[in-house]
């Protein structure tokens, strides 16, 4: 894929470096935009260390997006508590690289995989302060299920859970 003549292309996570790049840039670019504190860094660093299980956790995947080569975002399938229904973790564009569709291109390859996989549904929890992944949320079809205050990060949020039905390819 090209965009604005930048090469972009998204592949799956596994070359060495990619993890703490995840921890990495989430902790420094919610810190910079919404002044979060070292608890969510550290909230991220759990996520990605349960995703880099060995062996390889079966039913999750994870993609990382590139632009001219260089780390420009990425997003997680995780199982959920419910077997039937997957997690959509870490969605995340560096905002260099903002506005070449990269964070709808990472949904719908999560939300695909998840529907490839065999989940019924696919489900996330975001804060209402991030509204341009919300708006990628709902372009991808998430409604908005369950909402409600918590002080986290360092911050008064509103968290909220989003979730998509998911249907078999015929």
């Amino acid at each position: 894929m090209v965009g604005m003549n930048r090469e972009v292309s998204v592949r799956e996570l596994g070359r060495p470096g990619d993890l703490g790049w995840v921890v990495q840039a989430h902790g420094e670019l919610y810190s910079r935009e919404f002044g979060w504190d070292l608890d969510f860094e550290r909230l991220v660093a759990r996520i990605v260390g349960e995703f880099a299980t060995d062996p390889p956790p079966v039913r999750q995947a994870a993609w990382v997006a590139e632009v001219d080569g260089d780390r420009a975002g990425c997003i997680f399938c995780m199982a959920g508590d419910d077997p039937q229904c997957a997690r959509l973790r870490l969605l995340l564009v560096d905002p260099r690289f903002r506005g070449l569709g990269l964070g709808g291109t990472l949904v719908e390859r999560c939300v695909e995989f998840a529907r490839e996989i065999g989940y019924e549904r696919i489900g996330l929890w975001t804060n209402d302060v991030l509204a341009s992944a919300r708006k990628i949320y709902e372009a991808a079809g998430f409604v908005l299920v369950e909402e409600g205050q918590h002080h986290s990060f360092g911050q008064d949020l509103v968290g909220q859970n989003w979730e998509r039905q998911l249907t078999r390819l015929q």
